[in-house]
């Protein structure tokens, strides 16, 4: 049996409503393709598995006991999947009709290109602004410190955020968001799976880095497009921020050694005390103001071993 055009993997995490819309969504965008649909739940305990079995039968489920984190989740996915081209895709996304074709037709007129990703649409059509340049050491010196609030519009913010960018015509790109992002099996077999120490953020970086350090192009190609809700899948996550000061050190001294690594937790160290800082706007100096500052400089001494 020949393998399947297209595996859409998608992880889900509490996101039940959201996504039965996206596997809805998918029923009308498979554009005549073969295209198998793995669905990973990372631990959901708002009845996701037992709707997705009922409803889309069809899907190749793998339910986890407890959230493996976003790049554990995905790596899941991609071990089960079996179609010549991969695409992640978010549990908060609607597919229009047109697009896998698209990217695939760019991937098959392409073969240096080793990765394509879509427009993100917001529900009145708009673009979401979600590619973003590769962070460097600049970056780090920039982003969430007082450089940043001083000079919110610099010149290093706007180029990793590619705000000289309107996100419209196909192009070559550092970095798309794993919201959907289709790769080539062989990239896939070279390049290896997400990096799980990247438990939540800077794994889709990161890939996308070693895609490129492996001599293929990622490109962000026109196409109908994907409905996306920012943040669906992500804002119940209740160490959000502490997860993301983890993965960026790592990120940071897997790609910049000992220099990335001083740079982002010297970062960590002043938006802890900057947060002890704005707590006192709401409590004054007591016994619930130094409570509420020994547990963020702990989280902090917690986060600074990784």
């Amino acid at each position: 049996m020949s393998a399947p055009d297209l595996s859409v993997v998608i992880l889900s995490w509490n996101t039940r409503q959201l996504v039965a819309e996206c596997l809805e969504a998918l029923q009308g965008a498979r554009d005549g393709l073969d295209v198998e649909v793995v669905v990973v739940d990372n631990g959901s305990h708002d009845g996701s598995p037992d709707m997705i079995a009922e409803r889309f039968p069809d899907v190749v489920l793998e339910p986890n006991a407890e959230n493996r984190g976003y790049a554990g989740g995905v790596n899941q996915g991609i071990a089960r999947a079996t179609g010549r081209r991969v695409c992640l895709l978010g549990s908060d996304t609607r597919v229009k009709p047109g697009t896998f074709r698209a990217l695939i037709d760019h991937l098959d007129a392409h073969p240096e290109v080793g990765a394509v990703a879509p427009p993100l649409l917001n529900d009145d059509d708009s673009y979401q602004a979600a590619c973003m340049r590769f962070p460097t050491i600049r970056t780090a010196l920039w982003w969430d410190t007082p450089l940043n609030h001083l000079w919110p519009e610099s010149k290093e913010l706007r180029r990793y955020q590619m705000k000289d960018w309107d996100h419209r015509g196909t192009r070559e790109i550092d970095q798309p968001p794993g919201t959907c992002f289709m790769v080539r099996r062989e990239v896939l077999d070279e390049v290896g799976v997400m990096d799980e120490r990247l438990w939540l953020f800077f794994n889709d970086v990161d890939w996308s880095l070693r895609i490129r350090h492996a001599g293929y192009s990622i490109w962000y190609v026109e196409a109908p497009g994907v409905y996306h809700h920012e943040g669906g899948s992500t804002r119940h996550f209740q160490d959000f921020a502490g997860e993301w000061h983890r993965n960026r050190i790592h990120f940071y001294r897997k790609h910049y050694k000992v220099i990335g690594n001083f740079i982002t937790k010297t970062v960590l160290v002043y938006v802890a005390f900057r947060q002890c800082v704005r707590i006192k706007r709401d409590l004054p100096f007591g016994k619930e103001y130094w409570a509420h500052c020994r547990g963020l400089m702990g989280q902090m001494w917690a986060i600074l071993q990784v």
